[in-house]
């Protein structure tokens, strides 16, 4: 015969783990969403993980998404630039004029340094930029930024040849309505080409090219 006394002993050992789970993050619909117990608190840069990064990689493609067009065969336009580039944040800093001082240069990002790939020649602000991959460095200014092509790749942070400079351009800056966290690089189509967008704080920048 059945212990009964252990029995019930089992099912409120069950019971309690059961409780312990509903007190723990939920994911919210079915999305990754989690709801935060607020006794647990969130987690503090102490508590991350080793390897994660405050400034972490991305990608962005022209045409934009490539990647995923490639892959449902719905490409309309060839291959022509990619951005690899690392994404800080502003964290109720002042960016432009405080941690990036005007006429220093900077990586236009964190980390590695800020790399683009050109598939085919292109053209920027009448000058013909060679297929290839170089680093894009920048030098802020109150009113405008420079932004160089560099042929010394897979280089980290500040530590640029500017022996290597291949290109040079300088591009104005407009003011947003609002201040953007983290900083972003994407292209977007214009004209008769494609310009690459650079948001960050409250400014925006714009290189157009065409090809």
């Amino acid at each position: 015969m059945c212990n009964t006394s252990k029995f019930k002993g089992f099912l409120f050992l069950i019971g309690f783990s059961g409780m312990l789970w509903s007190c723990k993050d939920k994911p919210v619909n079915g999305s990754n969403q989690v709801t935060i117990n607020p006794a647990v608190g969130t987690p503090t840069d102490k508590q991350l993980p080793l390897g994660v990064d405050k400034s972490p990689m991305d990608m962005a493609y022209y045409p934009v998404d490539y990647p995923k067009l490639k892959m449902s065969r719905n490409v309309q336009e060839p291959l022509v630039a990619r951005v690899i580039y690392s994404r800080p944040q502003k964290s109720g800093r002042t960016i432009f004029g405080d941690v990036l001082k005007y006429g220093n240069p900077w990586r236009l990002g964190a980390n590695e340094a800020t790399e683009i790939e050109f598939f085919k020649d292109v053209t920027v602000e009448g000058k013909k930029v060679g297929k290839g991959r170089y680093v894009l460095y920048c030098i802020p200014f109150e009113k405008e930024w420079t932004l160089v092509l560099n042929s010394d790749l897979f280089t980290w942070g500040l530590k640029i040849d500017s022996a290597k400079d291949a290109y040079k351009f300088t591009i104005p800056i407009n003011r947003t309505n609002y201040p953007f966290e983290v900083f972003t690089m994407e292209f977007e189509k214009a004209g008769t080409g494609a310009e690459l967008v650079m948001e960050w704080d409250s400014v925006r920048a714009k290189l157009p090219f065409t090809f």
